[in-house]
């Protein structure tokens, strides 16, 4: 996300909690409702470049034991990534599935584990490596596999004194309409609002991640939440408030994405 968008994402989110705040949008908010938990396995590594070739063989390899535990129902998506937009120590690769229920999770992880996966001669040229463990109630995918598709991730935290509620009337109100749109409307395959299941990080933090149809999906995303914006331009002050913009991250990967 450029910085135009990110400060148009700051003034929308704003805005919307400025309005459920005073009651405003509570209409709007008692119409999308969580849903059922799903929980994602995340495997980060940063793999030298030299081995950039052998990490994608290993992952085609990967490919065939999560399709077991795809066909199995123990997970309900998949997929790999790398990463587009390189830090000195950042990641460069990532792996996922993601399953209805904790247990899912973490019979597919074992199941990596016995197939020696991690312990493979590329995973062990990482010279980085992190996991994580999601959990996500505001979510949609269509059905299908897609390759080379661009999955946009932007991560926030937020500020000591927040109201509790922040991350729902933000999901309620903003994301979930928005992004149940671009999925209507085929820009996007999938999006899910994400906070940490397993905190290995700060509780406040929380994730909106999607995965765009192709690159001009992500334009699509962009003007849509630049068009909410000129419509709704009264939002800042609020969103500052509650939200820590130096936290603020963004990721752009590109990849493959399976989905029940």
């Amino acid at each position: 996300m450029n910085t135009n968008v990110r400060g148009t994402l700051a003034g929308l989110c704003a805005l919307v909690i400025t309005g459920a705040l005073g009651g405003a949008a509570y209409a709007q908010q008692s119409e999308v409702k969580e849903k059922p938990p799903i929980y994602t396995y995340v495997a980060e590594w940063a793999i030298p470049r030299a081995q950039w070739a052998d990490m994608e063989k290993s992952e085609a390899a990967d490919i065939k034991l999560m399709e077991k535990g795809f066909s199995s129902g123990t997970i309900v998506g998949y997929g790999n990534d790398m990463n587009l937009i390189h830090e000195p120590d950042g990641a460069t690769h990532d792996d996922w599935w993601t399953a209805t229920s904790m247990a899912g999770l973490l019979n597919q992880l074992d199941q990596a584990y016995k197939a020696g996966t991690p312990t493979s001669p590329v995973l062990s040229s990482a010279t980085k490596h992190a996991d994580f463990i999601l959990v996500s109630r505001f979510y949609n995918w269509h059905s299908g596999s897609w390759k080379d598709v661009y999955t946009r991730e932007a991560l926030y935290k937020l500020k000591p004194g927040a109201p509790p509620d922040t991350i729902d009337m933000i999901s309620k109100n903003l994301v979930v309409p928005l992004m149940e749109k671009m999925l209507a409307d085929g820009a996007i395959h999938e999006y899910e609002i994400d906070t940490q299941a397993v905190h290995t990080d700060s509780p406040s933090q929380f994730w909106v991640i999607y995965i765009a149809a192709n690159a001009a999906g992500l334009d699509k995303v962009n003007a849509a939440l630049l068009g909410a914006m000129k419509s709704n331009p009264f939002g800042g002050p609020a969103f500052n408030a509650m939200v820590d913009m130096d936290a603020h991250r963004d990721a752009l990967v590109r990849g493959n994405a399976t989905y029940k």
